[in-house]
């Protein structure tokens, strides 16, 4: 009974047999329940982890969005540029120029003129912005551990392995388009 209604509701495509059109709406069941597992899993990732580094952020006056731009930047303590930022987080230069002017005003961050031209300039972090990221990167690395602490190294980095290839795959089809069946 569930079947036919399942055929009356989806219809089978021509040349199709029952059989087939069975297995292809497992198939797609199968794939929502994936695709809901998967958003749902990074949108509490993703609210829980800026909810933790608002918390640590919060005595410096600033919100969880400035913690990837001070890990990033501890990670180069000779500066970057602000394309270079832009790019190893992952954001727009539109992000980067509100995020690195909050930075600077609570005196974070300094930009140092290369070749006579601001405009080039590298971005730095201050003594100030130094302890404040070494906070960050030290209290983001014990969150990553306590979260983890299920996990054997063995599936930690099966784990990582399969993020990173599903970063790569999305950032594929968000700039080409998911294809057509």
């Amino acid at each position: 009974m569930m079947t036919k209604l399942i055929f009356q509701l989806c219809g089978s495509r021509v040349g199709e047999s029952h059989a087939e059109a069975l297995l292809r709406l497992e198939r797609s069941h199968f794939m929502l329940d994936r695709f809901e597992r998967f958003s749902l899993a990074i949108s509490e990732i993703n609210r829980h982890w800026h909810k933790l580094a608002a918390e640590e952020l919060a005595p410096y006056g600033l919100k969880s969005a400035h913690a990837t731009y001070l890990t990033t930047m501890a990670r180069h303590p000779e500066g970057i540029t602000v394309p270079e930022l832009c790019s190893e987080c992952g954001k727009d230069k539109s992000d980067a120029s509100r995020m690195l002017s909050i930075l600077e005003e609570k005196g974070l961050v300094t930009k140092e003129a290369t070749g006579g031209s601001r405009y080039r300039g590298l971005m730095k972090l201050t003594p100030t912005g130094e302890k404040a990221a070494e906070h960050v990167c030290s209290r983001a690395a014990a969150a990553v551990e306590a979260a983890g602490r299920d996990l054997s190294p063995e599936a930690r980095e099966t784990f990582y392995r399969a993020l990173d290839s599903i970063t790569a795959n999305l950032r594929i089809l968000s700039k080409d388009g998911i294809p057509q069946e």
